[in-house]
């Protein structure tokens, strides 16, 4: 995705050829629909008002790629400040709830293995007791301090009927159909926020590469005028790489990744459980995504072109539904997917910001892109820039941002296949072994000889939190050589105190919270209440 010629990507200097440095900022250009347009169009409509203008422009050629189908919790927010009701969003998006994601088999191909990164913080995070865990517990570590742990063993919901919307026992997402929620979010910006919508294609754009973006032009709809313009156009990347040529920083050399095949499956039957969380299973080329939604199950196989082919991946797909007791799919309905994992060097460029896929695409193992295109988002609508002016300040600190969240999503992604201990292909071997990151190797380093505390990232805001560091490590057994001398004997009386207590709300969760099922069909006749 790279090209010869680039952008001069060193500085972001706004040039007044188009505008002056006391114009107004009010004219917003998104180049692109799907999840990414319209989510981004439907948070700075909501959090701005009749303040600004903002356009939409989407092709009628374009389908989205569709996968992008596990939230974080930030979904929750996301939704309450643009104006959809937890009710409206569960039923038109064929949504469950999702509690975390577990992961099968990661850490051995000989004896199966299995461990969950909950949503929830574990019990006793703050207070820096979560770190001490006893090596001799045959409970894991998400099972001793976290009830999602024992909650997503019985397929249960996060929440009572009774939970007002966006409330619940446990801190929750959700797992929904990636096309229905773009015609949801295409729906309520038009109907609800006034966000002004153009179906055509994009056919130039007015602006030298060194400068601002003036307009851009439509086959039908002439010049489409705007003070900033936001690249929401996917792989296609209209703006961000064809006008400006902004390189493409590739980190195929730490995730080789870069392929997928995906289908979606019906249930075994209408009443059988839904897992609420994502199911991630180890594979020998790769790994396999299993999302469960009220009427079907996508899932997918992510694997690497170096190791092994299409062919491959598609028997092993078919060979997991088989194991899973769901029927055969056609295989013209499966879905080949490719992309190349990494981020732009700049994602603010000018007066044209990159979100989404246009900005950068990683594999799917935590969930990642959907919250990525929520903070930047967020970051526009939070600190949409008054002028010119002030449009460099904004945008040097949100490439200063963004691009230390995708440095942190690649480390923490990586960190799965270097502790792992499968040795059954040389994937999982260059995996485990090559291209780790040095902000990694560095964390690595350092909890070999201390627990890992919530103080040893160096930003406040990181996207994965030492907590998530915490389920991954525990869950797949790595060790930190902490002399147990220095564990005072009333650190680990309150650590006992803390399991306890999480056993007794995880059982009374096991008593009162409905199956995963029951709480979406009681949905669906009931609705949930408002706040």
């Amino acid at each position: 995705m790279g090209h010869n010629t680039t952008a001069d990507t060193s500085k972001n200097s706004t040039s007044e050829n188009s505008t002056t440095k006391n114009s107004t900022v009010t004219r917003i250009v998104i180049i692109g629909g799907g999840s990414a347009g319209w989510l981004t169009a439907g948070v700075i409509a909501a959090h701005h008002g009749e303040q600004v203008r903002v356009t939409l422009i989407e092709s009628a050629n374009i389908k989205t790629i569709g996968v992008g189908e596990g939230t974080w919790p930030t979904m929750r927010d996301t939704l309450k400040k643009i104006g959809i009701t937890e009710t409206d969003f569960m039923l038109s998006c064929d949504a469950s709830f999702k509690q975390g994601s577990q992961f099968i088999n990661w850490g051995s191909s000989q004896v199966p293995d299995t461990y969950y990164h909950p949503f929830s913080l574990p019990a006793g995070y703050i207070q820096g007791h979560s770190a001490h865990v006893p090596r001799s517990s045959e409970l894991s570590f998400a099972h001793m301090l976290c009830p999602q742990a024992i909650w997503c063993d019985a397929k249960l919901a996060p929440k009572l009927g009774s939970d007002k919307e966006f409330a619940g026992q446990g801190n929750y997402g959700y797992h929904l159909d990636a096309d229905k929620f773009a015609k949801l979010l295409k729906k309520h910006c038009t109907e609800q926020l006034h966000v002004a919508h153009i179906v055509d294609e994009v056919i130039e754009v007015i602006g030298q590469c060194t400068d601002n973006i003036e307009a851009v032009i439509t086959t039908t709809h002439g010049n489409v005028v705007g003070d900033l313009f936001i690249d929401c156009s996917g792989g296609a990347a209209l703006l961000i790489d064809k006008h400006y040529k902004v390189p493409w920083l590739s980190q195929q050399q730490v995730l080789k990744n870069d392929s997928a095949v995906a289908v979606q499956v019906p249930h075994k039957s209408s009443e059988c459980d839904i897992n609420s969380c994502t199911l991630s299973t180890a594979q020998t080329e790769g790994w396999i995504w299993d999302i469960a939604l009220p009427t079907r199950r996508g899932i997918g196989y992510t694997f690497a072109s170096e190791f092994t082919d299409d062919h491959i991946a598609k028997a092993a797909l078919l060979n997991y539904i088989k194991k899973q007791g769901l029927s055969k799919p056609d295989t013209e309905t499966i879905r080949t997917i490719k992309f190349n994992p990494g981020y732009r060097q700049t994602l603010w460029y000018k007066n044209c910001v990159a979100v989404g896929m246009s900005a950068g695409f990683l594999e799917p193992l935590e969930a990642s892109a959907l919250v990525m295109i929520e903070l930047s988002a967020a970051y526009i609508a939070e600190n949409l820039p008054q002028n010119p002016v002030h449009m460099e300040t904004v945008a040097e600190r949100f490439n200063r941002e963004f691009s230390h969240h995708w440095q942190s999503a690649v480390a923490f992604l990586k960190l799965h296949y270097v502790l792992s201990n499968r040795a059954d292909s040389e994937y999982w071997q260059t995996m485990r072994s090559q291209g780790i990151p040095k902000n990694l190797s560095e964390l690595l380093a350092l909890w070999r000889y201390q627990v890992p505390k919530h103080q040893d990232l160096p930003h406040s805001n990181d996207i994965f939190s030492v907590a998530s560091y915490q389920y991954i490590l525990y869950g797949m057994g790595f060790d930190t050589a902490v002399k147990q001398s220095t564990l005072s004997v009333q650190s680990k009386t309150l650590f006992k105190d803390i399991q306890l207590s999480v056993n007794r709300f995880a059982e009374q969760g096991k008593q009162t919270l409905p199956t995963n099922r029951a709480l979406l069909l009681n949905i669906k006749n009931h609705g949930i209440p408002k706040i």
